[in-house]
């Protein structure tokens, strides 16, 4: 594949759901942020053929998101926008969209990103209530409507979670949490496993938060105008989390046996971020210094109740199309939608049983060295917006080898239903 150069991108910071973002939907999020990022752009709005947003829980109000966003932030109507979903991969789905496109010779430049606001998934009214609804709007006397009124019930209040109903998985059954229970019990993974999983993301989070590293790639975000309200950091991450502290936290899925918590679970997040990408030739034409590039990406499919293991599958397929191995691989994001679920990754990418009866292969998919996973934390610390996800695992990746040196990263992540995505990133 020829390369897409990645010229500059940005995110906001990350904002606990229900905090300081729960104002803000997703739109204002996503136009706020991409003005930001062609305005610190070489390139004027009118350059930019096609907007690309990736978004999960796209909001009533602002059908084909990705358009309301492109306008607000100031690209002209003549610019097309369109909105893609892939589930938690949405952020990546965009990029290689774009980089699809730019190979069909559709266009030249795009701006890709993803958007999520889970403060403002919405409760719905139940199918019973709704029914009361329509049956009372269709009353036509005052008699009719008294008889509608008196079949009323208050359990018909009841209203259904709409964050519990997306991070539910309609062909297993399962929440995307007690599939991480799943893999937790098929791979022995202990709850202290879990655990010090979780108080070590915190803890790289912490030191990179506080090292300046993550304000090279967010912006300072003004969310309340008229009081002068500013986010600057990604508010999820704690540095005073302690074993201790984890420990005496309930299971979330599985109350009675289950191993995984709301604290070694990624958190629900608000947040947005952007890239402005170009074919490698077009970058050098115009002069441009790009920030990296991507290389090659994969996507594949496997089991929605083990959805958690897509990063095994995908890097498998993308090492399959480059010839590269886990030893060409400088550094490594495996989002962490859960604790149990990244520990389970690593240990199938090494293991010999699951390589052969998964890839009918005699060889491991790669040994994973720890020291370079994730290195300034991930998901658990900051958050998993899911729409954004995976745009945010790209940005971090390419500044991160920027700064060490490096030439080459794998971002990778789970999708709720069962699929994965790859992306092999370079920056020379």
């Amino acid at each position: 594949m020829k390369r897409i150069a990645i010229i500059s991108g940005l995110r906001t910071p990350m904002a606990k759901a229900g905090g300081k973002f729960k104002h803000l939907q997703a739109d204002a999020l996503g136009s706020k942020l991409i003005r930001e990022v062609m305005m610190r752009s070489p390139l004027e709005f009118d350059e930019v053929d096609e907007v690309i947003i990736g978004n999960v829980a796209q909001p009533i109000h602002a059908a084909n998101i990705a358009r309301v966003i492109a306008l607000r932030a100031g690209f002209p109507q003549e610019t097309p926008a369109v909105t893609v979903h892939r589930n938690c991969a949405s952020g990546m789905e965009s990029i290689t969209t774009a980089t699809a496109k730019i190979h069909a010779g559709e266009g030249n430049v795009y701006l890709c990103g993803g958007v999520e606001s889970m403060s403002n998934i919405p409760l719905v009214y139940s199918e019973k209530m709704t029914s009361f609804f329509e049956q009372l709007s269709k009353s036509k006397t005052a008699l009719d409507k008294v008889r509608t009124l008196f079949g009323f019930r208050p359990t018909f209040l009841k209203p259904i979670i709409g964050l519990m109903s997306g991070l539910t998985d309609p062909v297993s059954g399962l929440l995307m949490g007690s599939t991480a229970e799943v893999l937790a019990t098929d791979f022995g993974i202990s709850r202290k496993e879990q655990d010090l999983f979780s108080l070590e993301s915190h803890q790289k989070a912490f030191k990179a938060q506080t090292s300046g590293r993550f304000a090279e790639e967010s912006m300072s975000f003004v969310y309340d105008e008229l009081q002068g309200k500013v986010l600057k950091i990604d508010d999820g991450i704690r540095k005073t989390q302690s074993l201790d502290k984890l420990a005496k936290l309930r299971p979330f899925f599985d109350k009675k046996n289950g191993t995984v918590t709301a604290a070694n679970s990624s958190q629900i997040t608000d947040a947005a971020a952007a890239l402005l990408v170009m074919s490698e030739e077009e970058a050098k034409k115009r002069g441009l210094t790009p920030l990296g590039y991507l290389s090659e990406y994969a996507y594949t499919g496997l089991e929605p109740k083990r959805m958690g293991l897509g990063p095994v599958f995908a890097t498998h397929e993308l090492f399959k199309k480059t010839g590269l191995s886990m030893k060409d691989i400088d550094l490594i994001e495996i989002n962490e939608a859960f604790a149990a679920q990244v520990i389970a990754c690593v240990k199938a990418f090494e293991s010999k049983e699951f390589a052969k009866a998964h890839f009918d292969s005699d060889t491991i998919v790669g040994k994973i060295d720890p020291k370079i996973l994730n290195v300034n934390g991930g998901a658990i610390a900051l958050g998993h917006p899911v729409g954004m996800t995976g745009t945010r695992l790209v940005l971090t990746l390419l500044h991160e080898l920027r700064n060490r040196g490096k030439q080459r990263a794998l971002a990778t992540l789970c999708i709720g239903g069962g699929q994965g995505a790859a992306l092999l990133l370079e920056v020379a």
